[in-house]
């Protein structure tokens, strides 16, 4: 159990370092691309499609270690070699509804909005479903960053 308690460390710590280069490396270089080239390479807009690209390609992988942390938190509670782990089964819990949200309610209507063009994703709804993606991410990552401390301390002991 233990050399897969490293390699379930290591997809969260993957997964977490994934998130935090979306939204503090990548998102800033796309969305201000004039910074780097000048203005009128991409409108804000262009600079949209292109992170939600980012967010989709990202989404299965989130997906995947959504389910392999349930998964794993399941396996751990009910293994006799294994302490039961309230806490990291419910944090995992909480870590796969967020990813649940973000992939399949809030990816989803960004898209649609997209499609439509410019003008909707102008509106305040769009803003507002925007911000709500952007705190579900946030508390998605701080949630898998809990998971990683706890099961990491748990390895260490």
């Amino acid at each position: 159990m233990r050399s897969i308690t490293v390699i379930y460390l290591m997809v969260l710590g993957m997964m977490i370092g994934i998130e935090l280069a979306a939204g503090a490396f990548v998102a800033p270089v796309i969305f201000f691309p004039q910074t780097l080239l000048g203005e009128g390479i991409l409108s804000h807009f262009q600079s949209g499609i292109l992170m939600t690209e980012i967010f989709l390609r990202m989404n299965t992988l989130l997906l995947f270690v959504g389910l392999f942390s349930v998964l794993f938190e399941i396996i751990a509670w009910v293994s006799k070699a294994n302490h039961k782990d309230r806490s990291a089964l419910l944090l995992s819990l909480t870590a796969v509804v967020l990813a649940f949200l973000f992939i399949y309610y809030y990816t989803p209507f960004i898209q649609e909005a997209q499609a439509k063009g410019a003008l909707q994703t102008a509106t305040d709804a769009f803003r507002s479903m925007h911000k709500q993606s952007e705190w579900v991410m946030k508390a998605l990552m701080m949630v898998q960053i809990g998971l990683f401390l706890r099961r990491g301390i748990v390895l260490g002991k």
